[in-house]
């Protein structure tokens, strides 16, 4: 978790450096260093932990580092959200920030196809607003992060072998 937590570092950094708007840049480079903060903690504890074995405070402790590190990388999600809908510049021609500026236009667009689906939508009551019993969430940048690559969905991650033939049949 805590070596995850320093991918969303770097992705808060590179997309800081693309955000057009100062404000949205500012708060990502902030969100940034508090996950790599929470993000190197958590390493620390886990790994002070591993040496001095099993005790109910540092495991209470280890559950309240990885806690916070989630909280910070929603945070920084939603710092990079505003910062795709206030615009990106060019990225710059490393194949990461490609890739970051990639992902959050991928988000951007699901985003602005739900607002129109939802627009053309009639679930809206007298004063045009949403029903909330058959609204849909917008999407998030977070939805994106945990679901699976398409080109993996539909791969069972372990076949169970047929009747008869082993796992090394397969390799064969």
């Amino acid at each position: 978790i805590a070596s995850d937590g320093q991918v969303v570092v770097r992705f808060g950094h590179i997309l800081a450096k693309q955000c057009l708007d100062q404000r949205c840049s500012t708060e990502l480079l902030c969100a940034s260093e508090r996950t790599h903060t929470l993000s190197s903690q958590l390493g620390i504890v886990a790994r002070v932990k591993a040496v001095t074995g099993e005790s109910k405070a540092s495991s209470e402790l280890l559950l309240s580092n990885a806690q916070n590190l989630v909280r910070a990388v929603r945070h920084l999600l939603r710092a990079a959200e505003a910062a795709s809908v206030k615009g990106l510049g060019q990225p710059s021609p490393d194949p990461e920030a490609e890739e970051v500026a990639a992902f959050c236009l991928q988000w951007k667009k699901n985003l602005s196809w739900h607002r129109a689906k939802e627009a053309l939508n009639s679930n809206r009551d007298e004063l045009g607003l949403r029903k909330t019993q058959e609204a849909k969430a917008e999407p998030t940048l977070m939805a994106l992060v945990q679901e699976p690559p398409p080109q993996t969905r539909n791969i069972p991650k372990h076949p169970s072998p047929r009747k008869g033939h082993t796992a090394m049949d397969r390799h064969l």
